[in-house]
């Protein structure tokens, strides 16, 4: 193995990646592929609200067995799945931070797919950032949506403290986004929202703590929104 290709290796397996699970046995597979095909053995943690289709079942395929002497292969990781209990999108996250082993949080979302990642620029910037979020195509029944509304932030140039003039506020969205866990640890989640803890959070981090945030477009994925889905709005 050449050095370069060692050294990548090495700063990929200091990533712990959270998707949070409920019923997400569509894309769930498709998402963990995404994310060992393009991060070299990650650890993955899988947070499950209350799931009763085969979504865990899929997750279980792609475990590493540790009692299998193999070689190493992209095809199994480091998985661990943990239940919530009344369950908040911010809880679920901090809890994902405490179980993670590892210096590097990736946040994505069980139905997304991982489409590009500059792993080794993104653990550059996390020092100089409190977060960072990725760009989001989104997709509705198969069907790639125009980027209106909520998707009209989702531009193709780098953001320093991206504004929504939409919201009235600083956006931040954690279907795709990475920061260094120090940070995580030290600024939860809010946990008694129900939704929208990315915003909240990144405004009190901007406002009050005076630290900075980055859109950055190389980080995307598809975004394939379910029946529960509220954004898709604007087909056409």
């Amino acid at each position: 193995m050449a050095d370069g290709q060692k050294m990548s290796n090495q700063l990929r397996s200091k990533v712990s990646v959270i998707i949070r699970n409920k019923n997400e046995e569509k894309w769930i597979g498709h998402c963990i592929q995404s994310i060992i095909d393009k991060i070299y053995k990650p650890e993955i943690i899988v947070i499950n609200n209350n799931s009763n289709d085969n979504s865990l079942n899929i997750v279980k395929t792609f475990i590493q067995d540790p009692q299998l002497n193999l070689k190493p292969s992209r095809n199994y990781t480091d998985i661990k799945i943990y239940d919530i209990k009344d369950y908040t999108p911010g809880k679920a996250l901090n809890l994902g931070v405490l179980k993670s082993t590892r210096k590097y949080i990736l946040i994505i979302s069980a139905h997304c797919v991982l489409r590009s990642i500059n792993l080794n620029q993104l653990i550059i910037n996390s020092k100089k950032y409190s977060g960072i979020f990725g760009n989001q195509v989104p997709f509705w029944n198969g069907k790639r949506i125009n980027k209106r509304y909520l998707w009209s932030h989702f531009i193709e140039k780098k953001k320093i403290n991206m504004f929504s003039q939409l919201e009235n506020r600083y956006f931040f969205h954690n279907a795709v986004s990475f920061f260094e866990k120090k940070t995580l640890k030290k600024y939860p989640f809010f946990e008694k929202l129900v939704g929208k803890e990315d915003r909240y959070w990144i405004n009190n981090l901007i406002k009050n703590k005076k630290l900075k945030s980055l859109y950055d477009p190389t980080l995307q994925v598809d975004h394939h929104y379910t029946e529960n889905g509220n954004t898709w709005k604007g087909i056409g």
